[in-house]
């Protein structure tokens, strides 16, 4: 079921609830510039395996409100933090991917991992997803100038050429229609905003060092946008956590390595 929570003042972030009645918890953060759907070969399984899945869209994405700002991690996780809230989850396993890894990581550290027993990071954006002159790994700072300028000018070729980006291996055309049509339902300034967020954010490498729980890093050695050197510096930052790289695969990895992707997941959320 979906439900709508007030974030602030008017704003509603959309949050889907798949069996409630599960007896264990995961909170999913999507990545940019997605929503809550793309973890639709998640939230098909992990009910079987007894779970409540909440799939949260940030806002301006998805089914969320889309207002004019409020774009940093911050208040993204912050509007997390409302979720967790509204809906009284606890002892709940927190999953992002990318830019929704992101948020994760500065959710635990602004709201001291409220709720959270067990992180877990798929092709995080963090600790940077450009390069600065202390952190070398990232993408060229001009690869997201480029990006928020073909918005502006193109956004459908925009999301064209990153969904060319996010695959190692082979999906079917309508797969990869459908992520693009997921791309396409994003507010464009909502789009821009969380790009602007990425030249801008630095404090992600501190946030790491904040966390408190067991923590799983999934990542694919192929990932052409969040380079396999963010992971290494997960790992080295993490003080719990446990990287597993995947071979032959990109940055979409629930869907490039979908079976093994799952299987992780599951051991790790099932360990005591």
């Amino acid at each position: 079921m979906g439900i709508y929570v007030n974030v602030e003042p008017g704003i509603y972030v959309y949050a889907e609830d798949v069996n409630p009645e599960g007896s264990k918890t995961i909170v999913l953060l999507h990545g940019w510039p997605g929503s809550h759907e793309l973890f639709e070969y998640q939230l098909n399984q992990l009910p079987k395996r007894g779970y409540r899945c909440v799939g949260i869209d940030m806002r301006g994405f998805g089914r969320s409100d889309r207002p004019w700002s409020g774009y940093n991690y911050d208040r993204l996780s912050d509007d997390v933090r409302a979720v967790v809230d509204a809906m009284g989850l606890k002892d709940f396993v927190l999953g992002g991917h990318s830019t929704g890894g992101a948020v994760a990581v500065r959710y635990m550290a602004r709201h001291q991992g409220y709720g959270v027993s067990k992180l877990a990071l798929f092709a995080a954006a963090a600790p940077s997803l450009i390069q600065r002159p202390y952190f070398p790994y990232g993408l060229p700072r001009q690869a997201v100038l480029d990006i928020i300028r073909m918005t502006y000018q193109d956004r459908p070729a925009m999301l064209r050429n990153f969904g060319n980006m996010i695959f190692h291996n082979y999906v079917t055309p309508p797969l990869s229609d459908w992520v693009f049509d997921l791309g396409l339902q994003a507010a464009s300034w909502a789009t821009c905003a969380v790009a602007n967020t990425w030249l801008g954010e630095e404090g992600l490498f501190e946030d790491m060092t904040k966390i408190r729980v067991p923590t799983l890093i999934l990542h694919g050695l192929d990932d052409k946008v969040c380079l396999y050197a963010l992971a290494l510096a997960q790992k080295k930052a993490i003080p719990q956590a446990v990287l597993i790289p995947f071979e032959a695969c990109g940055h979409f990895l629930f869907y490039d390595q979908l079976e093994r992707f799952n299987k992780e997941l599951v051991s790790f959320m099932e360990e005591q």
